[in-house]
């Protein structure tokens, strides 16, 4: 017979198979039916009934059948109101097993999950303290918003529970209900009741109290929820002794979060968490060592506790190296930023950072780097012999950064630098393909640390250049030959060699190429002129890659037009390299110090970098050292490298905009060259009020002469004709933005003259430029412009040059270059130009607006510690916030796109999450503008903050940041 609808209904065993007889009469007729009728009411109903049955042993064994069949990922949602009946019972087992069967379905049928509330109610009563437990616990799993209204009464009473088990549940269930229900939380007053379980006589309730407070106040950084004191303090470090490990860890977490008042409060804190140090559980001793790391910036370097305290902290970070390898990956990266932050802790203890044959290679490359870090002059010896070494393991990557890594111990350690060389080449010597490259690239770096030293070496690198293949070693070889062609004989034919390739390599290959060469033609440019010419019609012509197209058409104008200025600056003396080129930032060190034993510490990023939206993520910070003043926050990113005794000088005020610089007649700029002044004075006249006898009578109208960059021509016998157009359009390049042409006056209001304009910026230069065209019936000549006296004295530095009379219907564009050396007078709005235009016909005015960022001049950038010393000085009440909406783009995108129009980056940091840029530019009458720009990456959202002297401009700067941004 077949059965449809699951198994067969017959009696199974325990392996389900059928044990079901089928007796047949003889003579009865099967009818098709048959096949499709069934008593069998599947799998389901049989747990229904079973679920029902009276038997206390049944019930159980099918309430555990649901919930393997949940397990598994079957829909038992079905069962609900049966499953809730069997919570009515006394024992704990099956208790147990309905709350996980009410946790997992509770969401999808919230109107049941209601009936279970009178039972949750009941058992936080029960007289068995793990059934009261039990309760509360699932209560605070029941994500459901109509079921939490019931549970607070129910949780106030097991928070104040007898029972230490009870009280230290509810504590964590006052988290999760927190993250349902907030509001209802603070309500009832539970936050409170938490803070006071901080002074429970039960260890393991305080423990879980400040953990369930640590994980509210995370998602709320602004509330002060661990009001931490030292009576607080107290209780904490007493429980810290007696509760479990997971709650010695959410205590040391929230020690770490305390600022002690004063350095002996520091001692006293470090004195009771050093015994956490010789914890078996490896995350408890990195919670005790980031405690104290963070409190030791605020101990003297000349106590005795200090000296005792660096010895104490090496044992426990040596054990933690003889664990599993993943811990010890987990530790090194601990111990990475460790080491950075105060090397002394572990600078004799060199040996147990040798990598073991049986190491996994992150192992050994996390070694490896601390090593370098440890690597000084009393154990530099046992350190290259071991690098040595490692250089001949099978391991590729390994061997690559223990060859780079004798390089970096040259540069650290001066006195060592010999040793390494020597070694270096004996590891040239090997002839293995990918230790020689490794080998000539840090050697390169040994040459910019040490000058003039090492150079008989060169000839040894030079037999190797054929083996070369990867663009690094190739960009390091040419990189040596160019900077000391003068020293090998054959330079020019082995750079030539490389020349024949050059489409072939990779870009690094093709810049370094290209500059060796100007080097070398720079040191021998007899012998190599058809060379140089070669290179540079290769970058510029030949290649699509607009780095490359660019420095060769900069070299090929340097060479041409001033080959000493370009000697200066193609073979000027280079800073040497300093000698750890990847320590992490000083403000970011201190911040992950403050994350010793969490995923950041492992990323070696803030949380806020990786962590998914980044809620409520707090920006953490060591305390100050003592003795020192400085501000914990400030706007600038810059490192914490400068001197504190040198206090960076602040720019001058300025004074008040009206008063002093917009109702004076600023003479012009000192730095410029002397402008002789017109026999009319520009803008002395009154525009509106029609006094243009000059411009109407043609006579005597002379403008001051161009103040304009020279004009450079093409350089000679160059063949690339005028690359660059410097008569023309020299001024795209700086990437100034220019808006479309508007009409400011149209042919109605001026006798059939309609002109239309916009304004731009290029290579330092302001113009207007216009367009006019004649749509009356008669010829027009005679023009002659004239700007009334306005914010900036924008004002034109040449005549309005129109040559040939405009025919009707006939267009004209002329570019006319402006100064701003006019007379100065405030105008409403500030950006405001009077203009009138005279030709043989009449005068006509009009006024147009002309965007501030013209205005914005290329010396605009502003050092970063006078950024930082400018800010604090500007007054609060002169910042001004605006916000840019609808602009799509990168932190990256927007600072290049502002510098394009003189709007400088000082600095740029990433606070929670937030692209922060630190911006200046600086007016033409030498007004500074600084700006602080929040990017929050994927939102199309910009904050500007503005702080001026002259916060009246800020409204138009905001403008200018808008157009360029939108454009």
């Amino acid at each position: 017979m077949l059965f449809l609808n699951g198994p067969c209904p017959g009696k199974t065993d325990h392996r389900g198979s059928c044990q079901r007889e089928t007796h047949y009469k003889p003579g009865t007729k099967m009818t098709d039916s048959k096949y499709f009728t069934t008593t069998k009411k599947g799998e389901i109903f049989e747990l229904k009934a079973e679920l029902n049955s009276d038997k206390k042993e049944k019930k159980k064994e099918a309430v555990k059948k649901v919930i393997a069949s949940m397990t598994v990922g079957k829909d038992v949602s079905a069962l609900f109101p049966d499953v809730v009946n069997c919570m009515q019972t006394d024992n704990l087992e099956l208790k147990k097993l309905v709350y996980l069967y009410l946790m997992n379905y509770a969401k999808s049928q919230p109107d049941m999950a209601i009936m279970a509330v009178n039972t949750f109610v009941k058992d936080c009563e029960d007289p068995n303290p793990l059934i009261r437990a039990l309760a509360v616990r699932t209560m605070g799993c029941i994500r459901v918003d109509k079921i939490t209204e019931y549970l607070c009464e129910p949780l106030r009473k097991c928070l104040k529970d007898e029972d230490p088990y009870v009280r230290k549940t509810a504590a964590v269930c006052v988290a999760k209900l927190h993250d349902i229900n907030a509001q209802l939380v603070e309500d009832q007053g539970f936050l409170d009741t938490l803070k006071d379980l901080i002074s429970d006589s039960n260890p393991m309730v305080v423990a879980n109290a400040v953990a369930a407070l640590s994980e509210i106040a995370e998602s709320h950084p602004s509330s002060n929820l661990l009001d931490l004191n030292p009576q607080s303090i107290n209780k904490l470090l007493t429980a810290l002794n007696e509760c479990t490990e997971w709650g010695q860890i959410f205590i040391l977490d929230c020690l770490a979060n305390y600022m002690p008042k004063d350095d002996r409060e520091a001692q006293s804190i470090c004195e009771r968490v050093t015994p956490r140090l010789s914890h078996a559980n490896s995350a408890v001793v990195l919670s005790a060592v980031k405690v104290l790391m963070k409190f030791m910036e605020m101990l003297s370097k000349d106590l005795d506790y200090y000296g005792t305290l660096l010895k104490k902290l090496a044992p426990p970070l040596v054990t933690l190296l003889s664990a599993e390898p993943e811990l010890q990956y987990v530790a090194l990266r601990n111990i990475n930023l460790i080491v950075q932050k105060r090397p002394e802790i572990l600078k004799h203890e060199m040996k147990v950072f040798f990598v073991k044959y049986n190491d996994p290679i992150y192992v050994k490359l996390e070694k490896l780097d601390i090593m370098i870090r440890l690597a000084s002059q009393a154990n530099i010896a046992q350190v290259l012999a071991e690098l040595k070494e490692y250089a001949t393991e099978v391991d590729v990557d390994f061997v690559r950064k223990a060859v780079r890594a004798i390089g970096r111990c040259a540069i650290k350690v001066e006195q060592s630098a010999e040793r390494c060389v020597s070694t270096l080449l004996d590891l040239i010597q090997t002839k293995v393909n990918y230790v020689v490259q490794e080998a000539i690239v840090v050697i390169k770096d040994i040459f910019r640390k040490y000058p003039n030293k090492y150079e008989s070496v060169i000839a040894t690198l030079c037999e190797n250049l054929d083996s070369l293949d990867e663009p690094e070693a190739r960009a390091a070889m040419i990189w040596i030959v160019g900077e000391y062609a003068e020293r090998i004989d054959n330079a020019d034919e082995l750079l030539e060699s490389f020349l024949e390739g050059f489409h072939d390599e990779s870009t690094q290959v093709q810049l370094q190429l290209l500059t060796a060469i100007v080097k070398l033609f720079l040191k021998k440019p007899t012998e190599t002129q058809e060379l140089v010419q070669q290179v540079l019609s290769l970058a510029t012509q030949d290649s699509d890659n607009p780095d490359l197209r660019d420095r060769g058409y900069i070299y090929w104008r340097l060479l041409s037009t001033d080959p000493v200025a370009a000697k200066e600056v193609v073979l000027a003396e280079k800073p040497l390299i300093s000698e750890e080129t990847d320590l992490i930032e000083p403000t970011l060190l201190d911040e992950l110090i403050c994350y010793i034993g969490t995923l950041a510490s492992v990323y070696h990023k803030p949380p806020s970098a990786f962590v998914e939206g980044s809620r409520g993520i707090v920006h953490k910070s060591l305390p100050p050292r003592t003795g020192s003043s400085e501000s914990a926050e400030s706007p600038d990113a810059a490192p914490s490298g400068a001197p504190p005794s040198e206090q960076p000088a602040v720019i001058p005020t300025q004074g008040d905009l009206l008063g002093d610089l917009l109702n004076l007649d600023l003479g012009p700029p000192v730095s410029g060259p002397p402008v002789a002044t017109s026999s009319v004075q520009m803008g002395a006249v009154d525009l509106l009020g029609g006094g243009l006898d000059s411009l109407m009578s043609g006579t005597g109208f002379t403008a001051p002469s161009t103040v304009m960059p020279a004009n450079l021509g093409p350089p000679p016998s160059s063949g690339l004709g005028d690359l660059f157009d410097l008569a023309g359009g020299v001024g795209t390049l700086s990437g100034s933005h220019v808006a479309p042409k508007t009409v400011w006056l149209p042919a109605m209001k001026a006798k059939g003259l309609e002109i239309s304009g916009t304004f731009s910026r290029q290579v330092g230069a302001i113009s207007m430029d216009l367009l006019l065209t004649n749509k009356a019936l008669q010829v027009m000549s005679d023009f002659a412009i004239q700007f009334n006296r306005n914010s900036f004295g924008l004002a034109p530095a040449a005549p309005l040059q129109i040559h040939a009379p405009l025919a009707p219907n006939q267009t004209v564009e002329i570019s006319l270059p402006l100064n701003t050396v006019g007379s100065v007078m405030k105008m409403d709005p500030l950006n405001n130009l009077q203009v009138a235009v005279k030709n043989n016909i009449d005068v006509f005015y009009f006024s147009t607006l002309y965007p501030l960022h013209i205005l914005f001049v290329e010396d605009g950038k502003m050092e970063r510690q006078m950024f930082l010393a400018t800010w604090k000085d500007i007054p609060n009440e002169n910042e001004a916030q605006f916000h840019i909406k609808d602009c799509p783009l990168s932190a990256d995108a927007v600072s290049s796109k502002l510098q394009g129009s003189n709007i400088f980056t000082v600095a740029k940091r990433n606070v929670e999450g937030q692209d922060m840029l630190y911006q200046s530019l600086k007016l033409t009458n030498g007004i500074w503008v600084l700006a602080e720009l929040r990017i929050q990456p994927g939102s199309p959202s910009f904050a500007l903050s503005l702080k001026c002297r002259a916060p009246e401009v800020s409204q138009y700067v905001y403008q200018a940041y808008e157009t360029i941004l939108k454009n």
